[in-house]
Parts: structure tokens; C-alpha cells; sequence
């Protein structure tokens, strides 16, 4: 799963032992949207969030198996309604209070209370009735039924364990660099919009399984900057001004490689970008139409002339690394004849400026998206080209953070383009479902809405499997989803840079990374 130009780890065994010291500068590619891991829905973000708090568990990034972090054992009740946590000892915040159980049910009871940043984190905690206090070290979180998707939950920074007074502010001011965790990091600084320093805690000694080492982090920091242009990150690593930067795209890897770098890359998992149409409004109710946009986009033109090799085109609402995915690529493919034809049997026919139209209304709709991704315009704007070719007018209206969040919560959009990441496939619950997201804005759908809750409630894999299939199958069907690309993290870093390694759903963890030959 894990790709580099050059080999990450032949080049940290090259530069010797791992050393202590120095502060990584690293360059984001917009700009982190809370300080609170929490409410934390970006990549950007959580490559900042992700180093200052633990979680319960942690995911092995190369065989999905859960591992101890701040718990060291576990115990799942046959039904998967109730999951009893047993903690480490000694395990402090960085203000210098203990890790609890009391601290655990705190964290998971105030979720319900997080603003709109904190959807995940309610999504992992769906049917959430409550934390016992067995004892100082041992919580038991119960459910209303099943919940098989709750271990690998427990170990996403949206679960992280917060402080007692992190988790008594207002989910508000929990965003403004305040927030406080038992991780290997704590803030320093943190300008919103613009910066965020952190810097080692001394005595971190809990760390996950996973890690490949005990104690400190090896760096005595980390500066994050917002460098929104992709050349500008590419040339500051190039020329030693940034460590290592978010998003370095194909025409920029040629730069970062010339100066003795590489650039990491890894597919991340959970939900592709897609157009997730509002079936309620415009040209989008029509079913036919969405599923007519399916074949019509050539998702292998994207990756050779936007991406590159790196990146995978998408076969169906998951992503190919997620758990119990389903390859739909026989459906799921370019063919604009199919499209052409689909349209035509809807009644959709073509104007005089090539555009089709039905009943005197143009076959035409907006999708609304941010820069969360540096690609995403370029990606677009061909496929809005690809679209034109079957006599669909796609109109792209980039928004920001601010203004796509607003415009989500109101319903005001004839389409959305996002992605969404996560080692396993209740992604789709939380996406698709009526009491999820559900940015389709749908209504009842029984055989649906049976697939995507169902797969929570069957705890042998291979019923869990089927039903998972299922529902991939009837949201390509519902044209709920029209899939574009996986996304893949494309992290490009210095020669100097060792050991930057992702986690199980492709963000960074700092904890084992060093820096060598840095003057």
C-alpha cells in the first residue's frame, strides 16, 4: 500500500540510527479547519489533530488488525452492543492529569454536543447509550444494538481521548488551539487559517503498538504552514524551506526528486470522490439522468492527464483498500453511447447548442466543492468537458470551507464533490444513510436503508460481507453516487526527512519520524 519514489525506508537505513532532535517544517496545502481532533474532517487537519491526542486502539496500517494504544486489552460482547476497555497504567494529559476511565466516558458522552465539524465522530458512535465506569481503568461503552464497526472506530482521532478540560469547553472554542491530549505532541502556537506549532511532550511513554519505537518522538517539533499554491510547496522543499508538503501533484514531483527527495504516496480508503447529487431539486431528481452520468465520465483520462499511476480510478462508492470492498468496475466504466442512449429514453434531447433539454428545461447542474484537494479543479473541469460531449452542462462553483459547509447544512446545492476516509466500509452508513449524512437528501429506501444498517448488526464477516456488497450495489444503482477517483495522499518530502509514515487510513503520524544531515 505504500509507494515512494526511492524507498522510504532504504533511505532511513542509509542515514544510520534514528536521532533526536530538530523540527520538521511542513507545508499544507489549505489550511486546517480545528484545532480539536474531534471535529476534525479534513486531511489537512488531522495530519496537525492527529499528534496530539491518543486513541483507545490503533489500526495496523499494513494487515487492518486492531492493536493496544491507550488500552491495552479489550473485551467485545458476542452481540457487539457493549465493548469493555481495560487502560494502561500511568497515562497522563499533557496538563498532568490522568487518563481514566472517567475520562473516556466523558469524551464519547460530549460527542453528541460537537458542532457540524464533528459529524464523523457521531457517526462512529451511532446507537451510543452510554459509558460505564467499571473502575479507574475500565470502561465499558454500550450501545443500543449491534456495533461491529466500533473497535476500528476506537482507534480514529475523532475518538482520541481529550482532556477533562478540553472536553468541558464549548465545541466552539475546542477549535482554537486549545485543545489538550495525552499524544507524543502539544500545541505551541496556533493561528487559525494560517499556522500551527507543536512541540514533543517529555515522558510520553504509552504509545501505540504500531509505533516502531518507545518514549519521546525523535522531533522536537513540528511547524505547519499553509502554502496553498502547489509549485510554491514543491520549490520550498526543493530548496530546503519546508521539510516535507501535502499534495505534491505529478508536475510537481519531478522538482522534489531532482533536489534528492521523493514523494511517499498511499491509496486512502473509505468513500472516492464523487458527485453526490440532491435528488430532491432540478435535473438530479431524474434517477435516469444520474445514472447516465455514470458512463459518461472516462475516470482512466483523469488519472493519465490530471494525476498519475499513483492515484486509481474509481470502481464503485468505496475505494479498492477499503474492508469488504466490491469491485462494481462492470458498471462503473466510460461508455458514452450507453449514456448518449440512456438520455435519449429519458427524453432528454439534444439543443441546438448541443446541451440536451426535456419539457423546455436544460440538462444542466452545478456541483459545489473546496480545494481540499489540490487536484479537485483540474479534475473537474475535465470532467465537465467529458459531460458536455453527452449534452450535460456541468457548472463548478468552488466554494470555501465556510461557505460548503453552510451550503451542505441548507440544503442549497444541486450536487456536492467530496471524499470521505476510513479503514472500513460503515463509511457507507455514514454517508448514504438517512440518519447519516444522507447528502442526497433521499427519503425512505427499505432495501437500502436495510444493506447499510444491517452490515452494523452482522458480526460474522462473511454476512457482514454480503451486506456490504449490497449496498454498494444499489447506491450505484440509486445514482446516489457518481464515483470519479480514489484519492491517494501524495506526501512530498526532503532527503533529510526519515520514517514519515502513514496510518491505516493513509494520514500522517510523526511520532517515528527523524531528520538527518540538516544543518
Amino acid at each position: 500500500m505504500l509507494v515512494a519514489c526511492g524507498g522510504a525506508d532504504g533511505d532511513a537505513a542509509a542515514a544510520g540510527p534514528a536521532q533526536p532532535g530538530g523540527t520538521l517544517r511542513y507545508g499544507l496545502s489549505v489550511a486546517p479547519t480545528c484545532a480539536d481532533p474531534a471535529q476534525s474532517g479534513t486531511n489537512q487537519t488531522i495530519y496537525v489533530t492527529r499528534q496530539i491526542v491518543d486513541s483507545l486502539t490503533d489500526q495496523d496500517p499494513k494487515t487492518g488488525e486492531i492493536k493496544p494504544w491507550l488500552a491495552q486489552s479489550w473485551q467485545v460482547a458476542p452481540d457487539a452492543s457493549s465493548f469493555t476497555f481495560t487502560l494502561k497504567d500511568g497515562v497522563t494529559f499533557s496538563d498532568g492529569t490522568p487518563v481514566t476511565a472517567d475520562s473516556v466516558k466523558k469524551n464519547f458522552d460530549a460527542v453528541k454536543d460537537l458542532g457540524p465539524d464533528g459529524a464523523l465522530a457521531k457517526s462512529y458512535l451511532s446507537g451510543y447509550t452510554g459509558t460505564d465506569v467499571i473502575d479507574a481503568h475500565t470502561a465499558r461503552v454500550n450501545f443500543s444494538g449491534p456495533n461491529v464497526a466500533f473497535l476500528q472506530a476506537s482507534s480514529t482521532p475523532q475518538l482520541g481521548v481529550l482532556s477533562d478540560a478540553t472536553v468541558a469547553q464549548p465545541w466552539e472554542q475546542r477549535c482554537q488551539g486549545n485543545a489538550i491530549g495525552s499524544g507524543p505532541f502539544v500545541y505551541t502556537d496556533w493561528q487559525q487559517g494560517r499556522s500551527a506549532t507543536l512541540k514533543k511532550r517529555a515522558g510520553y511513554d504509552w504509545g501505540s503498538a504500531v509505533f516502531a519505537h518507545r518514549g519521546d518522538a525523535y522531533l522536537d517539533g513540528i511547524d505547519f504552514t499553509v502554502v496553498p499554491e502547489s509549485g510554491v510547496r514543491a520549490g520550498s522543499v526543493s530548496s530546503g524551506q519546508l521539510d516535507a508538503t501535502s499534495d505534491a501533484l505529478p508536475q510537481d514531483a519531478s522538482q522534489i526528486q531532482g533536489a534528492g527527495g521523493q514523494v511517499l504516496t498511499r491509496p486512502n480508503p473509505g468513500i472516492v470522490f464523487f458527485f453526490q447529487p440532491n435528488v430532491t431539486r432540478g435535473v438530479l431528481a431524474d434517477q435516469a439522468v444520474r445514472q447516465a452520468l455514470i458512463p459518461a465520465i472516462d475516470r482512466k483520462e483523469l488519472i493519465d492527464t490530471v494525476l498519475d499511476p499513483t492515484f486509481f480510478a474509481a470502481t464503485g462508492p468505496l475505494a479498492h483498500t477499503t474492508p469488504l470492498y466490491k469491485d462494481l468496475s462492470s458498471t462503473v466504466k466510460y461508455d458514452p453511447a450507453k449514456a448518449g442512449k440512456d438520455l435519449d429514453a429519458a427524453g432528454w434531447r439534444t439543443g441546438t447548442d448541443g446541451i440536451r433539454e426535456k419539457n423546455g428545461q436544460r440538462l444542466s447542474f452545478a456541483v459545489s466543492f473546496t480545494a481540499v484537494f489540490a487536484g479537485n479543479q483540474a479534475v473537474l473541469e475535465l470532467v465537465q468537458q467529458q459531460l458536455k460531449k453527452v449534452g450535460v452542462d456541468l457548472q463548478l462553483q468552488l466554494l470555501s470551507n465556510g461557505d460548503y459547509n453552510a451550503r451542505t447544512a441548507s440544503g442549497d446545492y444541486d450536487a456536492l464533490y467530496y471524499n470521505s476516509t476510513r479503514a472500513d466500509p460503515d463509511i457507507l452508513r455514514a454517508t448514504f444513510a438517512t440518519d447519516g449524512r444522507n447528502f442526497n437528501r433521499r427519503g425512505p429506501d427499505p432495501e437500502l436503508d436495510q444493506a447499510l444498517t444491517g452490515q452494523l448488526a452482522s458480526a460474522d464477516v462473511n454476512q457482514r460481507g454480503a451486506q456490504v456488497s449490497k449496498a454498494q450495489e444499489l447506491i450505484i444503482d440509486r445514482g446516489l453516487s457518481i464515483p470519479t477517483i480514489e484519492l491517494s495522499q501524495a506526501i512530498g518530502v526532503a532527503s533529510t526527512v526519515q520514517d514519515l509514515k502513514f496510518e491505516a487510513s493513509s494520514r500522517l503520524q510523526f511520532y517515528d519520524a527523524w531528520l538527518s544531515g540538516r544543518s
